[in-house]
């Protein structure tokens, strides 16, 4: 026998009301992007400002549609850790050290040879052309998307021994670099004794000792407080910081067409804003960093720099491979 039952009109439009509601609700729920960094969350910090820049040109291009938490200070792991989440789709997104692409797609090297690139300008053009894209769509195979390249500036090398003028001053000197053997292979070259470490460790290997110093951005010693902590800035700028802004393919796939390209267009103005802030900050930044007792000073012989690490081209031709190598030098050389 059926059963019957009557509810009264209201009943069953206030139902109807409460699920259209809901329903309105739940499609218009903003999209949570966990970003997670190495490093500070300092308003100097250039991770920090790229992460922050993202957020509000998200807002503007979309307002409400998605919600930006911050990560910093390796609170979601190291650069490794990081990357691995994104691949596995646990990790929504990240500002990454450049180096550490290295170690998903070898030809990401090109960007850590030593002076290759001559200023910012030069390293930009390069790397929003079609040498960027194609480094990136190597990256995508991975199951990462790259967003673009922000930037932290030139490295430059701090120690507690000797200011460095000319290859010889880094004789012997203990120097924490970024987990890379290129990067290993290049301060060989220079003479320095170089130790591979992850970032979050290495604030205390120079307090105890453990290292004499490190290679690392102007940006990056002053949020990091490394003034305090070491004698010696030398301006060696060997190599080109690059900061790529990368989001999980897992989690890009599951936004509609549309707030694909509202995330994409949101990066490219957030890392321009970020490379204009950069530039800006990089000169008070050195007045800051010698103000907290730090000694600063230029290389007397670039040249002699670039003529110790040519070997390190020849060794890395085939890892990066010769064609994207072969462009990079003939981008840079016009």
């Amino acid at each position: 026998m059926a059963l019957h039952f009557n509810f009264p009109r209201k009943i069953i439009t206030c139902v109807l009301m409460a699920s259209s509601l809901l329903g309105a609700s739940l499609s218009q729920a903003a999209t949570t992007i966990r970003l997670g960094w190495t490093t500070a969350d300092s308003a100097v910090d250039p991770y920090a400002i790229t992460a922050h820049y993202f957020q509000e040109e998200l807002e503007a291009a979309a307002p409400g549609q998605f919600k930006v938490r911050f990560f910093p200070s390796n609170q979601l792991g190291n650069d490794t850790e990081m990357l691995q989440g994104m691949q596995f789709g646990t990790l929504d997104a990240g500002v990454i050290t450049g180096t550490q692409l290295g170690t998903l797609d070898s030809s990401f090297q090109v960007n850590d040879l030593p002076f290759l690139f001559k200023d910012s300008q030069q390293a930009h053009r390069v790397l929003d052309g079609e040498l960027g894209a194609e480094l990136f769509a190597r990256l995508e195979k991975q199951g990462i998307v790259g967003l673009g390249f922000a930037e932290a500036g030139f490295r430059h090398t701090i120690n507690n021994k000797r200011a460095v003028e000319q290859p010889a001053d880094l004789t012997g000197i203990k120097l924490r670099v970024q987990p890379s053997d290129l990067y290993i292979a290049s301060f060989r070259a220079l003479g320095a004794n170089p130790i591979p470490m992850a970032w979050s460790d290495a604030f205390t290997a120079v307090q105890q000792g453990t290292v004499d110093g490190l290679e690392i951005p102007l940006a990056v010693i002053y949020a990091n407080k490394y003034a305090g902590a070491v004698k010696y800035l030398s301006l060696t700028n060997h190599t080109y910081n690059a900061l790529p802004l990368l989001i999980s393919k897992q989690i890009m796939s599951r936004l509609p067409a549309d707030q694909q390209e509202v995330v994409r267009s949101a990066a490219r103005k957030a890392i321009e804003r970020q490379r204009e802030t950069v530039a800006k900050n990089e000169e008070a930044l050195i007045e800051k960093i010698k103000a907290e007792g730090m000694a600063i000073n230029d290389v007397t012989d670039p040249q002699a720099f670039r003529d110790a690490v040519k070997p390190v081209y020849d060794q890395y031709r085939d890892r990066i491979g010769s064609d994207v190598l072969d462009r990079a030098l003939k981008l840079v050389s016009e």
